[in-house]
């Protein structure tokens, strides 16, 4: 049986790449990666394979990141300032990938995070969700869409503003 220690040294970088995207602030994700693995020590452990425990701490991270989305919406924090002039290029795509993450579902968003940032498998996502694992390969399927659709503007215009700062043309 796996000890907390050896799921924290397996998963810890996976869960913070997930936090990261999903709550969009380093510090907030380390917290939660955090507070994952206390409540991990809190309870026994449950016997299952790798996959499975893998699914298991997912759940819990997909808990606390919905608990914080729900403690955002009750107690907003002040908007930061709308242009910034200093900012790079690459801060626009992050800020454009930001904003279509947060415009999905929040079981969307989890699912398809848990794919692509975590690399966790459909089987995993599916006990984590508590989805089938057809069910994720539908909504990851879905998500991917809806975010090429929502972010190829934003992509574009970036990629023209460079073109032309470097002088290159059409």
């Amino acid at each position: 049986m796996p000890d907390t220690e050896g799921l924290f040294a397996a998963n810890h970088t996976q869960l913070f790449r997930y936090f990261c995207r999903a709550v969009g602030r380093a510090e907030i994700a380390r917290d939660l990666t955090q507070e994952v693995f206390l409540r991990v020590s809190r309870t026994s452990i449950p016997a299952a394979s790798g996959g499975d425990l893998r699914g298991w701490l997912f759940s819990i991270a997909r808990n606390l990141a919905l608990d914080h989305h729900r403690a955002r919406r009750r107690h907003p924090e002040p908007a930061a300032l709308a242009a910034e002039p200093t900012r790079s290029p690459s801060q626009d795509i992050d800020l454009a990938v930001h904003d279509a993450l947060a415009a999905l579902a929040p079981i969307d968003r989890d699912v398809f995070l848990m794919r692509e940032v975590a690399g966790l498998g459909y089987d995993a996502i599916a006990a984590a969700c508590e989805l089938t694992p057809d069910a994720v390969r539908s909504r990851i399927h879905r998500t991917r869409l809806q975010l090429r659709e929502q972010l190829s503007a934003p992509i574009a215009t970036t990629r023209t503003l460079a073109m032309r700062r470097s002088g290159k043309t059409f």
